[in-house]
């Protein structure tokens, strides 16, 4: 089998390795791939593997010999995934392998919203701390999270992980979900969007991105929220409408936020969240642990090898 990694360092920046594949095949591995270049790349490519370099439906009617793509990804967004089907091309993903990840990424942005470390931490290195006149400074309030409530917006596996962590801190749970949760493994305490809007201390999205919940965060959601509730995003950026975020956060609306995902990645230097009060933002980073891609990757030569031994798993499209 041949087989072209087109992008490669988006999962892999060198600290794995990809030589299992060799056992399915002669590969090759590009860090990264323009369309011009992965059409080039792919032209006699069995099974092509992507993470975010696009296979719309005019690049995969140009490559004749292509029989699987690989999404190293759980979103297949970046395939056209019909033009696949038609051609009897198997299309996989990898469901679940940053589980642990996201949740965690969830509580560090919230704990940065609530204790403030790097702020603290910088001003600790800038010499602030030793020509302190007292034992101790903090340039925010402290915020303890027992007793708080988080709501989280999407009851599966991350945010069922995401309620496991508020219950050790001590915190209130309470969820929805466009699917019915009451066989989650956690407690979560079921509500409507606009009871958890105003009921949360804190919430926490890890809902897909769908059209009924594309700008599920607005300026009609944002006004029902306390003044002192703090906003979550591990999911997907076009969940929030950030420019009403950001007036929100400007004007007192809500205490913070903490988003590692955004509408447009990277950001367009006129994003309005990246100059808002009190919103902590990261470069998408939630999935990347090591371990999570660690696991992403095996899966992911784990469905190619799958597919060759004629038992494909993690198929998405209806492919039969």
């Amino acid at each position: 089998m041949n087989i072209v990694v087109v992008d490669g360092a988006t999962l892999n920046p060198g600290d794995l390795s990809w030589e299992a594949l060799g056992a399915l095949g002669v590969y090759c591995v590009y860090p990264h791939s323009t369309k011009a270049e992965t059409l080039a790349r792919c032209r006699d490519a069995e099974a092509v593997l992507t993470n975010k370099a696009e296979l719309g439906r005019a690049t995969i009617a140009a490559l004749p010999k292509l029989k699987y793509i690989g999404v190293t990804a759980t979103g297949c967004n970046i395939v056209e995934v019909a033009a696949a089907v038609e051609r009897g091309i198997v299309v996989t993903n990898v469901p679940t392998y940053g589980t642990a990840s996201v949740a965690q990424m969830a509580f560090a942005l919230l704990l940065e919203l609530t204790q403030h470390v790097g702020h603290h931490a910088a001003t600790v290195r800038e010499g602030r701390w030793a020509k302190c006149g007292s034992f101790c400074y903090w340039d925010y309030p402290l915020v303890e999270l027992a007793g708080l409530t988080m709501g989280i917006v999407g009851c599966g596996r991350i945010g069922q992980a995401t309620a496991r962590l508020a219950h050790a801190f001590g915190m209130r749970v309470i969820g929805h979900d466009a699917v019915p949760f009451a066989d989650a493994r956690v407690p979560i305490e079921p509500v409507d969007l606009d009871e958890l809007f105003s009921r949360s201390d804190v919430i926490s999205l890890h809902c897909p991105l769908t059209p009924a919940t594309e700008g599920l965060v607005n300026a009609a959601s944002l006004a029902r929220m306390k003044k002192t509730a703090l906003l979550i995003n591990t999911s997907r950026g076009p969940l929030i409408n950030e420019a009403d975020l950001a007036e929100a956060l400007n004007s007192g609306c809500i205490a913070g936020a903490g988003v590692d995902v955004l509408s447009t990645e990277p950001p367009q230097p006129d994003n309005p969240l990246v100059t808002a009060k009190n919103c902590v933002i990261t470069p998408h980073i939630a999935w990347a642990t090591r371990s999570a891609r660690q696991r992403l990757l095996q899966t992911s030569i784990d469905n190619l090898a799958a597919y060759a031994a004629g038992t494909p798993q993690n198929v998405v499209g209806g492919w039969t």
